[in-house]
């Protein structure tokens, strides 16, 4: 990133990466980490992103890169209504997550989301159908025909107890199709 003739290496998430990679210029909400061997940069498209980033680093064993594989993994909503629905499965998906870090995630950040949340519940609703569309996409575009795919998605969907990330539905579809 380059700002005022200076140039920058910002460490940052696929979502913001999705974000800012067709824009000319952009405003970049950043974090200085320091460490006893360097200091390091990370940049968020949003916010809110920065906020989580923060959230997640404070935990006990989530260090700056780890919050930003999360954050590359799952966006903001995901996370949050991860932990609020106290989903072990959906932050162990995440590589470098096992179940007790993803268990540590939740104990250590419910109070602190739902509290920030104002308690305004989350609609899962609203994320399935998202998770639903981009599954149907990759699925179709790889040749499935899609009332077949269409199918296999709603029946994944129905036995899946909370939320699902886009790649672990294409993969119980595709274990399913097969």
């Amino acid at each position: 990133m380059e700002t005022g003739g200076v140039g920058y290496h910002i460490h940052i998430s696929l979502h913001t990466y999705g974000k800012i990679e067709a824009l000319d210029s952009a405003k970049i909400f950043t974090y200085y980490h320091v460490k006893e061997d360097g200091h390091s940069l990370y940049g968020f498209y949003e916010e809110e992103e920065k906020n989580y980033f923060s959230y997640l680093i404070s935990v006990s064993g989530i260090g700056p890169n780890t919050a930003r594989v999360i954050l590359s993994y799952m966006n903001t909503v995901e996370i949050q209504a991860a932990i609020l629905s106290e989903n072990v499965a959906a932050l162990s998906s995440v590589k470098g997550i096992g179940p007790k870090t993803a268990k540590r995630i939740i104990l250590d950040l419910k109070d602190k989301i739902s509290k920030d949340s104002g308690g305004v519940p989350i609609d899962l609703s609203s994320i399935n159908s998202q998770v639903r569309e981009e599954a149907m996409s990759a699925l179709i575009a790889l040749g499935f025909p899609k009332s077949s795919v269409s199918k296999h998605i709603s029946f994944v969907l129905k036995n899946e107890a909370g939320n699902i990330s886009v790649e672990e539905l294409i993969k119980k579809v595709l274990k399913q199709m097969s």
